[in-house]
């Protein structure tokens, strides 16, 4: 049996992460009907869309009028409010599949597609949506692949931090997010999707261990891991991760570290 959470590990480790990769690998862990062969066809499928791009010879805003036409209006991708409530939303091979899915999911097919017919493509995490770019990141061009790839002026950029954030977009949250960056992204928010659904916590579980995977990542993940463990039964290795995230944090937080050994003392007592 494949270990996929140990391709994963290796896969992010190394020199220069492959994202597809790394997205395909967190739809296996999720989905344990999916096959190698399986991920391999999600690759030739990026490959095949790819290959319906003319190779070079467009500057930054042809690029994104191309994907658009191509990935928007040929094939449909897009997403609609009712995507965030799948977690299929959160899986490149079901995005694939559907040509659904979240934004940072539909942004990372752009980016798949584009990088593949050699355009110079990256993700833009703003706050509260993902977008693509296309071109030097000094003069980039935009697009929203949730909106079937839109062009995105400066103005819309400014409009959508604010929405989100009341907050006027800050230059830092146009700089290009590298591939660890994406995929904890998508990790999070599949602990999002979980974390209202009590009886998902499994889904949540994993989750926060594939991003404990990713060679940096908040100490916090511990700790949320140690919950998660309790809350599904496992006190005795929850309370054990509790007090091993307060041994980290007690030389800078000791009021904090003493919380939360109360809290392991707590869930070992749920054994009794």
């Amino acid at each position: 049996m494949t270990d996929w959470r140990q391709e994963f590990a290796e896969e992010a480790r190394a020199e220069r992460p492959d994202l597809a990769r790394l997205c395909l690998l967190i739809g296996a862990v999720a989905d344990g009907s999916v096959t190698e062969p399986d991920l391999d066809a999600a690759e030739i499928e990026l490959d095949r869309l790819a290959g319906e791009l003319p190779y070079g010879g467009h500057d930054a805003a042809d690029w994104g009028t191309a994907l658009a036409r191509l990935l928007g209006e040929r094939y449909g991708f897009h997403g609609t409010q009712a995507d965030y409530l799948r977690l299929e939303s959160s899986l490149l091979h079901e995005v694939l599949r559907r040509r659904r899915g979240l934004p940072i999911l539909l942004s990372v097919v752009w980016m798949e597609v584009a990088r593949r017919a050699g355009a110079p493509v990256y993700g833009l995490g703003l706050p509260g949506h993902f977008v693509v770019g296309f071109g030097d990141p000094a003069e980039q061009a935009l697009a929203d692949p949730f909106a079937g790839g839109r062009a995105m002026t400066g103005m819309d950029a400014e409009l959508l931090v604010a929405g989100a954030t009341g907050e006027p977009l800050e230059p830092s949250m146009l700089r290009p997010a590298g591939p660890l960056e994406i995929v904890l992204r998508i990790l999070n928010n599949i602990r999002a999707w979980a974390s209202p659904r009590p009886e998902r916590s499994g889904v949540a579980l994993w989750a926060v261990e594939l991003a404990l995977l990713l060679p940096s990542h908040p100490a916090r993940l511990r700790y949320d891991r140690a919950e998660l463990l309790v809350q599904r039964g496992d006190f005795l290795a929850g309370a054990a991760e509790m007090e091993a995230y307060a041994s980290v944090v007690a030389a800078v937080e000791p009021s904090a570290a003493a919380t939360i050994r109360n809290r392991a003392q707590a869930a070992r007592a749920l054994l009794n």
